[in-house]
């Protein structure tokens, strides 16, 4: 499993996951719902919102209900096949999950930069950005699955891991090949940095354009604006960097497998407390379905 050998530790990780995973599911389900329900809320931010939500559950659902499957099954028997998919996957969705947050930059920029326009500018053919996404994600997984499917691999090798991490599955190769880890570091970089230096950009020019407001009132309330979103951000990157780091830096397999479960599990699971807690149209529209439904 790579977090632990203890047994009883083991059964006591399983529960504590699957609180998690409940918790996640019906969140980003409860946010899902509360958008598809409200009419105020069919515009393209909350269109992205939703489907970052339903990534969310895909991304989780991917690693952490097979785990708990083979903890409490005592089966930590993952075939080939199984592994690959799994890791595809999983890259189809963490990919899916950076390109959304990066098309969300473009809802404050507007909205704070060019107040008069956002009617006109977040048009509902912005939601056609969410199809572009897919397919870049897809080609980033494929990617990793080519690459990977190339490879052979010892027989009845072991993972020091929860999950079949693709820098976990280059260590298992017959022939470590340098080209292999670059070309990996490489699409991970491309895939995940230009994203980001596009949000760094457009919170240069969100950051610019607050300083030269006059009014402390009105740099607050656009501060504010952005803030469920800025904490989404940082917290997927920095798990992000945490497992790059861990995989690249540290030698401990261990730390390495601690900071995928945050980077997969509490990453899915705090961002919609983030929203549903921050946001006054999410939190109105919840309300408005808990009252329905009830």
């Amino acid at each position: 499993m790579g977090l632990s050998d203890d047994l009883e530790l083991q059964l006591l990780l399983s529960r504590l996951f699957l609180f998690m995973f409940v918790v996640t599911m019906l969140g980003n389900l409860l946010i899902i719902l509360a958008v598809s329900s409200d009419s105020h809320l069919h515009t393209p931010m909350y269109f992205f919102l939703s489907n970052l939500s339903l990534a969310d559950i895909s991304f989780i659902s991917t690693a952490i209900p097979k785990m708990i499957l083979d903890i409490q099954t005592h089966n930590r028997v993952i075939f080939c096949g199984v592994s690959m998919t799994q890791m595809s996957i999983f890259m189809l969705f963490g990919c899916i999950d950076d390109l959304l947050l990066t098309v969300m930059a473009y809802d404050p920029f507007v909205a704070i930069c060019f107040p008069l326009h956002y009617l006109i500018t977040m048009k509902p053919q912005l939601c056609g950005l969410f199809v572009l996404s897919f397919f870049i994600s897809l080609l980033d997984s494929q990617l990793h699955y080519l690459m990977v499917s190339q490879l052979t691999f010892f027989m009845d090798v072991e993972i020091p891991h929860f999950f079949c991490d693709p820098s976990q599955l280059l260590n298992l190769v017959c022939f470590q090949l340098l080209t292999n880890n670059i070309f990996m570091y490489s699409i991970g970089s491309i895939f995940g940095s230009v994203p980001l230096l596009g949000i760094i950009f457009t919170y240069y020019i969100i950051i610019c354009f607050i300083l030269r407001v006059p009014s402390t009132g009105e740099k607050y309330k656009a501060l504010s604006t952005c803030g469920s979103y800025l904490s989404v951000v940082c917290l997927f990157y920095g798990t992000t960097l945490g497992v790059y780091l861990s995989s690249t830096v540290s030698p401990s397999a261990r730390q390495g497998a601690v900071a995928l479960v945050v980077y997969t599990v509490v990453n899915s699971m705090l961002n919609h407390f983030i929203y549903s807690l921050r946001n006054r149209d999410i939190k109105r529209a919840m309300k408005k379905l808990l009252r329905n439904t009830i």
